[in-house]
């Protein structure tokens, strides 16, 4: 009877030298994180306004087509509408579209100070609502 309580201490004991023995699963140099400058999050892109030229808004981004090499070809606008009713899609080059972290300044990415922003502020195309609205219909 006593030999039953000495062999669950004797297991209590050991459980932790044995756990002290797994190598710790440290993150390689190759999954450090990386730094924002010039990269952003795709869902952060998704919902960023678009304006044009005169700075009025004419959609936004709803979605970002991705070719099968994974490079962004393109963003789905959504024009026009209100809480997702008669909203219009359209699809433009990913060329069109300049970023900018403040109105009247657009940017590939950089960003003058060191802080992570993993999205951009804006978009802008040279377009009017009009002419957005006069484009085919994206279809998903």
């Amino acid at each position: 009877m006593r030999v039953f309580p000495a062999m669950l201490i004797a297991c209590c004991l050991a459980s932790p030298m044995a756990m002290a023995q797994v190598p710790a699963n440290t993150p390689s140099a190759a999954a450090a994180p990386i730094t924002a400058a010039g990269k952003w999050r795709a869902s952060k892109v998704i919902g960023v306004n678009v304006y044009n030229e005169a700075n009025e808004k004419v959609g936004d981004i709803s979605e970002l087509i991705i070719d099968s090499a994974g490079r962004v070809e393109g963003a789905v606008l959504s024009v026009g509408g209100f809480l997702g009713m008669g909203e219009h899609l359209v699809a433009v080059p990913m060329t069109q579209l300049k970023f900018a972290n403040e109105a009247g300044k657009t940017t590939t990415g950089t960003t003058a100070s060191n802080t992570k922003e993993w999205y951009p502020d804006r978009a802008v195309l040279n377009t009017t609502k009009d002419q957005l609205k006069s484009m085919p219909q994206f279809k998903y």
